[in-house]
């Protein structure tokens, strides 16, 4: 069994808890032309997805007029930001976790279907960004999750190979993700399972064969 040497984050839902974020700022700029998606909706189909494609499933699904989709996603991001502005601060256990790894030598990496502005922002605003190797965007990559090339290239980022990688997931999507890019997955179900102790006993675990 490889020797884990990276540990390859997604970010909301794990890092973050920012799942009700994007689906409070994608409603309020669906909103603007009487379109919505129920929380029902958000968690069982959308969750996960980059915006553009939650943009292109409601064209189908609801008749969302394409050419509204740039102004739409544009608004999402901008009315994300003031939330994001808001409301991340540092949160004490990410960062005990992530300076903990570090500590241990582990590269360190987040992988998401945010855009790269996102992730930047909030990364420092929760003060994560001086522990991290490499940043993976939707906009880095032609598909986003459940396409693996994100994680393709966060593993390339940090020099490793995919069964040198622990990827931290909570939903199918992401998790279909890192497993198609040959990495270890391990599933969390809220971002407070997002510990340095869950992560190191994952760790073990696969390399004692137990993975």
């Amino acid at each position: 069994m490889a020797k884990i040497k990276a540990v390859i984050f997604d970010m909301d839902g794990v890092l973050i808890d920012a799942k009700e974020w994007h689906y409070e700022a994608l409603n309020r700029a669906l909103g603007l032309f009487g379109y919505t998606i129920t929380r029902y909706d958000h968690l069982v189909t959308y969750d996960g997805l980059p915006t553009r494609k939650k943009l292109e499933m409601l064209s189908k699904e609801q008749n969302l007029p394409v050419e509204l989709h740039s102004f739409i996603n544009e608004m999402k991001q901008r009315y994300t930001m003031e939330i994001v502005h808001s409301k991340c601060k540092p949160v004490f256990n990410k960062e005990y976790a992530m300076s903990r790894l570090k500590a241990d030598g582990y590269k360190i990496g987040v992988a998401s279907n945010s855009v790269r502005n996102s992730i930047v922002t909030m990364m420092d605003m929760s003060d994560l960004s001086k522990y991290i190797d490499v940043i993976v965007s939707n906009q880095d990559v032609k598909e986003g999750k459940p396409n693996p090339e994100i994680y393709f290239k966060a593993i390339e980022g940090v020099g490793l190979e995919p069964s040198e990688c622990l990827v931290v997931e909570d939903n199918i999507n992401g998790i279909k993700a890192g497993q198609a890019a040959g990495a270890f997955v391990m599933q969390v179900e809220t971002v407070n399972d997002v510990t340095y102790d869950n992560i190191i006993r994952a760790i073990r675990d696969y390399e004692g064969g137990k993975g």
